[in-house]
């Protein structure tokens, strides 16, 4: 696996247990980040969803599929910026701007792996 499908890899396992916690207990993340608690099937459902997108990335980082993974990097950094936008309208509790960090973070991961394995392939080639 090169550095960056590394980073997709253990961006899916994060999106594996999220989305798992979701289906199988969603109340307990819910109480943890200040949400009110629901019993309605609707955030199980994003759990399952989340998990089906964990097991796409962990498919893509084990592959190293470069058109998925480069991808994946200004959408995971537009996550935060949209949960702002949802804060600064009232919409959500700001405590919804930590759940957005692991993307941010996460996609910085990836784009500095993958400027670092475009620069070793371009000093290679010459």
């Amino acid at each position: 696996m090169s550095p960056s499908g590394k980073t997709i890899f253990a961006f899916g396992c994060y999106l594996l247990v999220l989305g798992a916690t979701l289906l199988l207990t969603p109340n307990l993340l819910l109480a943890l980040f200040g949400f009110p608690l629901t019993e309605e099937v609707w955030i199980r459902i994003v759990g399952l969803l989340v998990i089906y997108l964990g097991i796409y990335y962990s498919l893509a980082g084990r592959r190293d599929l470069r058109p998925f993974i480069a991808a994946t990097v200004p959408v995971r950094a537009s996550v935060l910026a949209v949960f702002g936008v949802f804060v600064a309208t009232g919409m959500v509790s700001p405590m919804l701007l930590v759940l957005g960090l692991p993307d941010l973070l996460g996609a910085l991961w990836t784009w500095r792996a993958l400027r670092s394995e475009r620069f070793s392939t371009a000093l290679a080639s010459t």
